[in-house]
Parts: structure tokens; C-alpha cells; sequence
């Protein structure tokens, strides 16, 4: 294995598969098994997930919405798609537990450093959900967060695209593919892998980025061996 310690972060779209809105539980089904398989492989793996499946602030602002409530409502949808994953992926075989930015002990225990390090160790998925916390912050700078506060090797951002390109593939047929990237071209050219927060704390702490589909079979365990999936974000 090329890497030992990985951060995956989902986007809530990946989960409602080609439904359309919320939840896809074959999708769900499929994803918690790609995750069961490396970790067999010996992998530890943590895990952030948005919410945009359900529910997105941005979105909720242009409709009238306080942008902080619609935020919030944005970090209770990322806690639905955790629990939905956490008990695919316990009924699996593969012990999870989610940890939550915001106080929901009831459903789930807040995060806790340490104690996401001991299931880390005892080889337990750690699902973060509720982003940062904070209004103002996506879930793409949670998981760059949490990957430097676990010491994980690598953000894997598995998405429903297969990389970086320099425009919207779907829109443009004449959008150039990146294999690989700077974190700084990536800056410099806006090209919205993450946002500009989990971009700058990824480059600050050296944590590479990997962009791949998580609808291509095999992707997620080709990427931890190391191959060369979709493209990969470094100095």
C-alpha cells in the first residue's frame, strides 16, 4: 500500500447515485463496500461527508434563507448521510463510528482528537460529520482539518468525476485533463478542486490531494496501491 492512513471525503452528491436528490441505498451499499475492501487491506480510514444530497446553505441564502441558519441545516444534513453510512457499513462487517462537530450526543459522539486516534488505530472508519462546526466553512475544509489533525497521508476526494480539468468537462469538449497538479497552479488557475481554505491548509502541511470517481469500480483501492487514478494535487 502506497498509503496507510487515508481521508476520504464525499460529497453528498455521490450518494444519491442517479436518483436526483437524497439518498441511493444501493449507491450507499456500493461505496461502503470499495470502503470494507481496503480496509481489509489494512488502510485506516477516516472519512468526511457533505450534505448537498439534502440540503446546501449557499443555496438556501439565494432563496431567502440567514446564511447561518442554511449552513447549520447543512451540517445536520452531512449527520443524516454519516448515520446512513456508519450502519451500511457496521451491517457490512466494517466497524464505524461517527463524530460529530456539533453536540448531537444522543445520535453520535462529538468529536474527540484522541479518541478518533484510538479508532483510527483499533481499526475502526471514524465518520466525521457536521463539517467544522462552523457557518462559513465547507466540508471540503473540514477534511482537509481533520486529515492534518489525523495524520493522515492523503485527502481522497471521490467525487462523480474522474479528475481535475481546466473547465467543466460536461459543458466543454475541449477541457484539458490534469494528471497531475501544484497546489499552487491549482490556485492560480481557480480551478475549484476544493476551496481555497483546504487548499492552502493542504499545501501548509504537505497532505497531497487525489480527485478520482468513486463510480468507477476498484478506483478507491487502485488509488491506496498507489496507482495512477484520476489526478493527484502536490507541490
Amino acid at each position: 500500500m502506497k498509503y496507510k492512513r487515508i481521508l476520504l471525503k464525499l460529497s453528498g452528491e455521490v450518494l444519491m447515485g442517479n436518483s436526483g436528490h437524497g439518498i441511493d441505498h444501493a449507491t450507499v451499499s456500493d461505496i461502503a463496500g470499495q470502503i470494507g475492501e481496503i480496509r481489509r487491506l489494512g488502510v485506516e480510514v477516516a472519512i468526511v461527508l457533505g450534505g448537498g444530497n439534502i440540503y446546501r446553505g449557499k443555496k438556501g441564502e439565494k432563496e431567502g434563507m440567514d446564511r447561518v441558519t442554511g449552513d447549520y441545516v447543512g451540517m445536520v444534513a452531512t449527520v443524516i448521510n454519516a448515520l446512513v453510512l456508519q450502519d451500511t457499513l457496521n451491517r457490512a462487517g466494517t466497524p464505524a463510528v461517527v463524530q460529530t462537530a456539533l453536540a448531537l450526543e444522543k445520535i453520535a459522539e462529538p468529536y474527540h482528537y484522541a479518541r478518533a486516534m484510538a479508532y483510527l488505530d483499533e481499526g475502526k472508519v471514524v465518520i466525521f460529520a457536521c463539517g467544522t462546526g462552523n457557518p462559513y466553512f465547507t466540508t471540503d475544509t473540514a477534511a482537509a482539518l481533520r486529515a492534518v489533525e489525523t495524520k493522515a497521508d492523503i485527502v481522497m476526494k471521490a467525487t462523480k468525476v474522474d479528475g481535475v480539468y481546466d473547465k467543466d468537462p460536461e459543458v466543454h469538449k475541449d477541457a484539458v485533463f490534469y494528471p497531475e497538479i501544484s497546489y499552487s497552479e491549482v490556485l492560480s488557475k481557480d480551478l475549484q478542486v476544493m476551496d481555497l481554505t483546504a487548499i492552502t491548509l493542504c499545501k501548509e502541511n504537505d497532505v497531497p490531494i487525489a480527485v478520482f470517481s468513486i463510480r468507477v469500480r476498484d478506483n478507491l483501492k487502485k488509488a491506496v496501491l498507489g496507482e495512477n487514478v484520476g489526478t493527484i494535487v502536490r507541490r
